[in-house]
Parts: C-alpha cells; sequence; structure tokens
C-alpha cells in the first residue's frame, strides 16, 4: 500500500473516553513515521498518573523504541501541572540505617555481644552532638544513636514485620533462633512460611533477619 511522506510535520490528535485521555503526537519525516502515545489514566484522590510509549514505523515494520531517562512524566494535582524529569542519579545501595537507642551501652551488648556486629571503628563517633557507634552489617552500617525516641516502647505490634522495621539478610535463620533462644530473647517467625524471624531490640526497634542463599 502506497504511503505518501511529507516534510516533518506534528499533528497532535487527542481522544477522551470518561476518564481515560489519550494523547498522540504523529510526525513525519521523509523515511520514518514516528507516534507517541501519551496515555493518562487512573486518578487516584486527583492525580493523574502518566506513562508514554514511542513507537516508529519504517521500511513497513511498526517498532516500539525504549523510553529515554529524558522522557518527562506528567502529574497533575488538584488542577495544577508539574512536570518532572526521569535522572539516574546513581543509586547503588543502602548505606546505613538510623537506630536510636536510650542507652548505648545497653544497645551494644545486643547488637555485638548477641547479634555479633562489629563496630567500625573508621566512622566517627566522637564529632556529632551525641553518643553512637557504627556497625558493620556486611558492607552495610547500622548507626547506634543515643538520642531521645519519639516513638513509644509499648504498645508496638507483637510481629516486627507489622511495624517500621531494618531487615538483614543472613545465612542461616535456625542457628539465630537458637542464639535468641539461649538469651531469652522473643521472636516471631514470617507468617508467610519463609525463612525470616523478627525480634525487638532492647529499645523495641524491630529487626527482621531473612535467610538468603549463596
Amino acid at each position: 500500500m502506497a504511503c505518501v511522506l511529507t516534510p516533518a510535520t506534528a499533528i497532535p490528535v487527542r481522544h477522551q473516553v470518561n476518564r481515560l485521555s489519550v494523547n498522540f503526537t504523529l510526525t513525519y519525516t521523509s523515511s520514518q513515521f514516528y507516534q507517541t502515545t501519551t496515555v493518562r489514566k487512573c486518578r487516584c484522590n486527583g492525580q493523574f498518573l502518566t506513562t508514554k510509549a514511542k513507537m516508529s514505523v519504517e521500511g513497513g515494520i511498526l517498532k516500539k523504541e525504549p523510553i529515554r531517562d529524558s522522557d518527562k512524566i506528567e502529574t497533575a494535582t488538584n488542577g495544577k501541572h508539574n512536570i518532572k524529569e526521569i535522572r539516574d542519579y546513581g543509586v547503588v545501595s543502602v548505606h546505613h540505617v538510623g537506630i536510636l537507642c536510650e542507652n548505648l551501652e545497653r544497645s551494644l551488648e545486643f547488637y555485638q555481644n548477641i547479634l555479633g556486629l562489629e563496630i567500625n571503628e573508621a566512622r566517627p563517633h566522637d564529632k556529632l552532638p551525641y553518643r553512637g557507634a557504627w556497625l558493620w552489617v556486611g558492607a552495610e552500617m547500622i548507626h547506634l544513636m543515643e538520642l531521645p525516641n519519639p516513638d513509644p516502647l509499648s504498645g508496638r505490634p507483637e510481629h516486627g514485620g507489622r511495624d517500621r522495621h531494618t531487615c538483614i539478610a543472613i545465612r542461616d535463620v535456625s542457628k539465630l533462633k537458637m542464639i535468641l533462644d539461649k538469651a531469652g530473647i522473643s521472636y516471631t517467625l514470617s507468617k508467610s512460611g519463609r525463612p525470616a524471624i523478627f525480634t525487638r531490640d532492647p529499645d523495641a526497634n524491630a529487626l527482621e533477619f531473612t535467610q538468603v542463599d549463596g
């Protein structure tokens, strides 16, 4: 089927059905036909979530092109539009987790002597206006901070998985279970049946230990 191509021309076409809004932009060049489709749907609490897809036709073959990081996402809140760019700013890993404690020595007794975590002596612990310690968790760390805790110590969920918690990957859940049993520390197991155990430190901070392979 013959197709007449004209110099680069953009023709915006907008279709709207109920709460689904679809925008098409058709662009013709001497060798390619581009179609950029923007679908705005799922209006939740006054917000529209927007996705984009870009396709091209060359030599009679329809091809889907990858979305670049420079493509933009448009969000609408209360009738006001904001343009946000997707950018790769280089996420590497979780560097550390800060945990509040009332008494540093009591917490170190738990984290060092029961859990077996080692202090990172290279991290400054005397340059902050409060006492603390950095503990190695694999290649990452826990930062114990002796500061007032705004969270209540009582009335927390019995199962730490239903509370704010820090998850640590370990090799053997059954061995940790024996350590906690010997120390008289209470815990709960994963409700899904996977190899994971939940406990709390002396300040009621919830900790999850999940078993991983390798």
